[in-house]
């Protein structure tokens, strides 16, 4: 297998609409930026314990609630409990929903599959603001550029 170089990922075009997709998906599951990325990060790491997810987030505007908050609303979810009942020890990965989300927003990112334009799949489409005007108009451009 041939290792991917810079230039592959520029022709793949893979983070030409991040930005589009990425406020889709906060949009419609109530997440910010940084909860999205650092989702991301861990599907990439796999199993990881508390103290991972704390130096993850080092770079992150300060969210003390983060983490409640992404457990609570199962996006991680514990892997394996510590023997001796320390949470600090236990293993967590993110869920399934969070793995269904990341993929779509690859396929999204990649022309396989286009952000949904109902108002029952998007919240956006309701424009009720003038950013989610503006929103919805640079959504309608990303599933209209069939270069991605």
């Amino acid at each position: 297998m041939r290792k991917l170089t810079g230039q592959d990922l520029r022709e793949l075009g893979l983070l030409k609409h991040y930005r589009v997709v990425r406020r889709w998906a906060c949009k419609n599951n109530d997440l910010t930026g940084s909860d999205i990325e650092l989702l991301i990060y861990f599907d990439c790491v796999g199993e990881f314990k508390r103290t991972d997810f704390e130096e993850g987030t080092l770079t992150y505007s300060w969210d003390n609630r983060r983490w409640n908050k992404l457990v609570k609303n199962g996006w991680v979810k514990i892997w394996r409990k510590a023997n001796n009942g320390d949470k600090k020890y236990s293993l967590y990965k993110i869920s399934h929903k969070a793995n269904c989300l990341i993929q779509q927003m690859y396929r999204i990112m990649l022309g396989e599959e286009d952000i949904p334009m109902s108002v029952r799949r998007n919240k956006v489409m309701k424009k009720e603001s003038y950013s989610d005007k503006l929103d919805a108009r640079a959504m309608k451009l990303v599933n209209n550029d069939k270069t991605r």
